[in-house]
């Protein structure tokens, strides 16, 4: 018998299929162990000694992957073909020999798609485990360790309310803190267009002036309304005739197949997944065979596949649609061994496979490979140059047609921004000589506007761009950003939270070379080194020890006080930016005698007056200048006209927040950051929450609108949905309320009483029960169940990914613990022997409580 491993069951259940009965597949499930999550798992002073712990939801799984070992004559290790699938394969068969239960033949094979063919080729040309992605990976694995897990201690110590910090996450963090910089530092320049709409034999075009009183207009020529309306009101005097027509011919060549970047680039920009989201259904289509492996640099193709794209194109479009000769793309991967082919389908006759998102990216990954192979697209681009008899005032007017689609017709390439230039469209044909109609003339008045925040596509192209990580990981570290609420994503963008942009202060003052773009990028190019055999990787990791351990200690030794004040310095011109009278921006606005400064406190940093406790004002570390729509000081809004009472506007340690009278019970409600200018209006409406939208109309129960701890929210009977912006809060109705609840219901765990949850999926029968298994959410986290057996979902496996194959293992499992019965037993047991009630007289001694003197000795 012949043991082949691969990561997932649904794979293991395919290839079992094309191998035959003399071979036995089995899933490792990912990977099987890792670094223990404690200080001394990688010990340098010991050569990087390092040490390694089995998942604990694995245990059963590798104890079943070692019996089949031991009846194997040979181990084939087929997992995926990158350096994570390289680092699994090694991870098994140091378990197994470990357990005596190694083969003595053990071999590694590897293959781009899950096709028979693939896999039957694949078998035929082993080899044998890459020590040098396995050194690869041991020196990422490693490095990450350490870095986490030395700063990560300083942080605690020294940065209140900070998490951890990872080696490129931190890096990815600093480029989404330093654009929301530069974002607050723009100052935006006022500047004007003219435009005249002009006719030219009954067609309608407009055309832009580009030059006045013999200058040539820059962006920023017109730079206020005055100077605007003279250059208007010379167009609309003028007899404006053309003096050239340019028209240039232009071809646009189709893109290269996916690689892992781009497609989680275009997966974002045209689908809107986040990149998880993206990898996690291309995984699924590559299990169904649809596709090829999905993390790749490279964007080449197989030549049979190439052939296959063109049988494709010409079966559907006629000749003029496929080139002459096959199109081939040169990757930019420095690593050779990891530049596999790039991501394309597996079947060109195929143009649909899977349901739902998975459809929807398997059409945009079918489009784009088979554009690839397609013949280029042809333009044509006209400029026509009008100007008034004197010479001294010109319109330009542009348009572009395409005269041939070309690649065009099946795929277009999205993009982030468009140019403000690139007019589209046909112009009317136009001779010298010519004087078109002029229909009107406006001169609008603009602003420049900051760079765009990033969004999921736009941060992958940077950090590819800088070298920074590697994109099979891209996924996991934006992941890591959101779960630690270091950034917020609102209509796609990334925002950065107060507590990643301290983080990033930090490390900015403390850490600088390590979390410097070339720094991680260097270190990269390095680990890429180590992995195509050009370096060592305990040399690599000695280098970066070297300094980085002594570095933080040092920062370790310093006192939280001298920690605070050093950010404080560094962060002056944020947090205290010159005001527009001169005035020290340090002055406290409270008791006008104090000076404010960082101070550390338990939940994190804030601003405060130096003069505390006898002035205790406060605000927030994410306002600079006490500003940023909801200001730092204290004030009254008006008077509520019902109550009489005074609405005040206070700053406290958690942020500004409004406050009805003066009583020590007065109603107060926090001050939500959505709302773009708080007024009397606004404060009434905050201090009147709950609002209630109205009855259910099925339990006849109210539904209630308010603001809790996290964000706005619909409440009813126990059930509750989330609402997108304050203004939800007042204005959703009944109808998008109800529909809210009953989507929430759908996807929550469902724990109110008397409502029962609906399953997050519906699996197969078990072969034991009979019974049909349910995936289902829970109190402490999903599970599995088969109507009589409950079982745990482990946390590394999405509830929604769970396979049959998977809720098979886990039931069985759960089912053979067996001790489960016994521990409920117990608890019932537990229950009974509770006499508490019993010893009522214990109760009934209320004067024992009296005796406080005897309390107090005791």
């Amino acid at each position: 018998m012949q043991l082949v491993i691969v990561e997932s069951p649904a794979k293991a259940k395919t290839i079992e299929k094309y191998l035959g009965k003399d071979f036995k597949v089995l899933a490792s499930y990912g990977h099987v162990r890792d670094l223990p999550p404690k200080d001394g798992s990688v010990r340098p002073d010991e050569d990087f000694a390092m040490d390694w712990e089995t998942y604990r939801d694995k245990v059963s799984r590798v104890k079943d992957i070692a019996d089949a070992a031991k009846k194997a004559d040979r181990l084939i290790l087929a997992t995926d073909p990158d350096r994570e699938g390289e680092a699994i394969s090694w991870h098994v068969r140091e378990l197994l020999a470990k357990r005596k239960a190694l083969p003595k033949e053990v071999e590694r094979v590897t293959f781009n798609a899950i096709t028979k063919q693939a896999v039957t080729d694949a078998m035929k040309h082993p080899r044998q485990l890459d020590e040098d992605l396995i050194d690869a990976y041991l020196a990422r694995r490693a490095l990450d360790y350490l870095f986490g897990f030395t700063l990560s201690p300083v942080l605690w110590r020294k940065l209140p309310g900070a998490k951890s910090a990872g080696r490129v996450q931190s890096v990815a963090l600093r480029l989404i803190c330093q654009r929301e910089h530069e974002i607050e530092q723009f100052k935006p320049q006022e500047y004007w267009q003219v435009l005249a709409r002009m006719e030219q034999d009954g067609t309608e075009f407009e055309a832009r002036l580009v030059r006045f009183d013999g200058e040539k207009l820059e962006r920023l020529s017109l730079g206020e309304e005055g100077i605007a309306l003279k250059a208007k009101a010379a167009v609309e005097a003028g007899r404006f005739t053309v003096e050239e027509v340019e028209t240039k011919p232009l071809r646009r060549n189709p893109a290269p197949p996916f690689t892992t970047s781009t497609l989680q680039q275009e997966a974002a920009r045209k689908l809107g997944f986040s990149a998880s989201h993206t990898m996690r259904c291309a995984q699924n289509l590559y299990e169904q065979g649809a596709i090829t492996y999905m993390r790749t640099d490279g964007v080449q193709m197989d030549p049979s596949a190439i052939a296959a794209a063109r049988r494709a194109i010409s079966e559907r479009y006629d000749g003029h649609y496929l080139p002459e000769k096959p199109r081939h793309y040169e990757t930019k991967a420095k690593n050779a061994q990891e530049a596999h082919e790039a991501i394309r389908p597996t079947d060109f006759m195929r143009d649909h496979a899977g349901s739902g998102d998975e459809a929807r990216l398997y059409e945009l990954i079918y489009k784009r490979a088979m554009a690839s192979q397609m013949a280029s697209a042809s333009l044509e681009r006209t400029t026509v140059t009008l100007r008034d008899p004197t010479g001294r005032h010109e319109l330009r007017a542009t348009g572009q047609v395409v005269k041939f689609p070309g690649f065009l017709a099946v795929y277009e390439e999205g993009r982030d921004q468009k140019g403000e230039d690139e007019d589209e469209g046909l112009l009317p044909v136009m001779h010298k000589g010519d004087s078109p109609a002029k229909k009107a003339v406006e001169a609008t008045q603009h602003f420049t506007q900051p760079p765009p925040r990033y969004s999921e596509a736009s941060l992958v192209k940077r950090l590819e761009e800088l070298g920074i990580g590697r994109p099979s990981t891209y996924a996991s570290i934006i992941q890591v950003l959101k779960d630690r609420n270091y950034v917020r994503t609102e209509r796609n963008r990334f925002f950065a939270e107060e507590s990643g942009r301290l983080l990033t202060a930090f490390l900015e003052r403390f850490f600088p070379r390590y979390v410097g773009y070339d720094f991680t990028a260097e270190m990269e190019d390095e680990l890429d080194d180590v992995s195509g055999g050009r370096a060592e990787w305990k040399k690599v990791l000695e280098e970066f020890w070297r300094d980085f351990k002594p570095k933080s200690d040092e920062v370790m030794e310093r006192k939280p006080s001298e920690v605070t004040q050093e950010l404080d310095a560094f962060l002056s011109d944020y947090l205290f930016p010159p005001k527009d009278d001169g005035s020290d921006p340090r002055l406290c606005p409270k008791c006008g005698e104090g000076k404010l400064a960082l101070r550390g406190g338990r939940f994190g940093a804030f601003v405060a007056c130096s003069n505390y406790p006898e002035c205790k004002y406060t605000r927030r570390f994410a306002q600079p200048g006490g500003e940023n729509g909801d200001g730092g000081e204290d004030g009254t809004l008006g008077t509520d006209p019902v109550t009489g009472l005074e609405v005040l506007r206070k700053v406290g340690r958690f942020g500004p927040y409004i406050q009805l009278g003066e009583e020590k019970d007065a109603k107060r409600a926090s001050i939500p950051k959505d709302i773009p200018e708080l007024d009397l209006e606004w404060a009434l409406k905050l201090l009147s929450l709950p609002r209630e939208v109205g009855t259910h109309p099925e339990s006849g129960e109210p539904i209630t609108a308010s603001i809790g701890r996290y964000g706005p929210y619909l409440a009813h009977n126990g059930k509750y949905a989330k609402l997108s912006s304050t203004r939800d809060v007042f204005e959703t109705g009944m109808n998008a309320a109800v529909s809210l609840l009953a989507e929430a219901a759908n996807r929550g765990p469902g724990r109110s009483s008397g409502t029962k949850a609906e399953p997050i999926k519906v699996l197969g029968a078990h072969p034991t029960s009979g019974s049909e298994m349910k995936v289902m959410p829970g109190r402490y986290g999903p599970y599995v169940t088969d109507g009589t057996t409950n079982a745990t979902i482990p946390k590394d496996v999405k509830p929604e990914d769970l396979t049959e194959e998977q809720a098979i293992a886990l039931i069985d499992a759960r089912v053979a613990k067996g001790p489960a019965k016994k521990k409920g037993g117990a608890r019932k047991t537990a229950a009974k022997k509770a006499p508490a009630k019993k010893k009522a007289p214990a109760k009934k001694k209320a004067p024992a409580k009296e005796k406080a003197p005897a309390k107090e000795k005791a």
